[in-house]
């Protein structure tokens, strides 16, 4: 049986950024700051860095993490490891879903699921960090107990899939965000 062989369709490229005369481009440069003594340095370097032609100077650029909360009716954590569970609880944002988090507007549902080792989930300090998301005004959707893929067996697995839908569909429901679920 002999194969058609067609050239796939090409649509058409934008032009590289490169060649778009400067005074016609925006540059958007992202500028990665860490917590060395030389971060001293960035408000001068910001500063040169806009005197470039065609930089961005502007405030209207989207703030990822706002947007999300903004878009979003309801936020799922699923699962919600011991690492990023710590991390919320001590207000700690330091990546894109603990920003997220802790911009939540706390007038709508965030539910969160555990998910972590047994002896991780029988750790006092747990019961304290789901209790200060609870006083957050976020709400739990149990961990269970089964035979964990590190062979442990006891509470910390994830809630079931259908359980956690079903605790979703109930919450958009109860608020009327939920037109056909």
């Amino acid at each position: 049986m002999a194969q058609k062989t067609s050239t796939p369709h090409m649509e058409p490229r934008p032009p590289c950024p490169a060649a778009i005369p400067s005074t016609e481009r925006k540059f958007h440069v992202l500028v990665g700051v860490t917590g060395s003594v030389a971060a001293l340095k960035l408000p001068l370097l910001v500063s040169k860095l806009l005197d470039i032609p065609g930089m961005w100077k502007r405030r209207s650029d989207p703030v990822l993490h706002i947007d999300l909360r903004r878009w979003a009716d309801l936020l799922l954590v699923a699962p919600l490891d011991a690492n990023t569970l710590g991390k919320v609880a001590s207000g700690i944002c330091d990546n894109l879903l603990t920003c997220v988090i802790r911009a939540w507007d706390r007038s709508k549902p965030l539910l969160f699921c555990p998910a972590m080792n047994t002896a991780m989930w029988d750790h006092p300090i747990t019961a304290w960090q789901v209790g200060q998301l609870k006083a957050f005004g976020y709400m739990e959707i149990p961990c269970v107990s089964k035979k964990l893929v590190c062979g442990d067996q006891g509470l910390g697995a994830m809630a079931e899939v259908e359980t956690i839908v079903e605790k979703v569909k109930e919450v958009l429901f109860q608020r009327g965000s939920a037109s056909q679920i």
